[in-house]
């Protein structure tokens, strides 16, 4: 099996912008074949329109924007472990590919639940503010 990838002729790209437009293939990719990536991504730019409507100061943008950006970025690792999973099993269930997968979903709902904590922090007081 190696031997069949040293006869391919593999190598690595000479270009950036070659590396660029393969990353956005991937974030591409991650976005139309993944319900839950488009889920965070519509929360996330939600969270940076509420953010711009109640003016962050800078140091509440830098966190609201590692909270979005952290949650997007566990969702992509996430969907990698589960197509390295399901490549290696052939889509069939293997009790070691479960405890990934679900240790990847569980970084997500981690990540996730940090995200909520940081939009809470910010957009709490200023929510209670305008009603009361």
């Amino acid at each position: 099996m190696l031997m069949d990838l040293k006869d391919k002729n593999t190598k690595k790209n000479k270009y950036f912008i070659t590396s660029v437009e393969f990353a956005f293939t991937g974030i591409q990719t991650v976005f139309k074949e993944e319900r839950n990536m488009r889920k965070h991504v519509f929360f996330g730019i939600l969270a940076i329109i509420a953010g711009g409507i109640f003016q962050l100061s800078r140091f509440e943008w830098l966190w609201l924007l590692l909270a979005v950006f952290l949650v997007w970025i566990v969702e992509i690792i996430n969907t990698v472990f589960e197509n390295v999973v399901d490549m290696f099993t052939d889509f069939h269930f293997h009790p070691i590919g479960k405890k990934i997968k679900d240790m990847a979903a569980g970084a997500v709902l981690l990540t996730s639940f940090f995200a909520v904590i940081i939009g809470m922090i910010l957009f709490l007081p200023r929510i209670w503010q305008l009603l009361f």
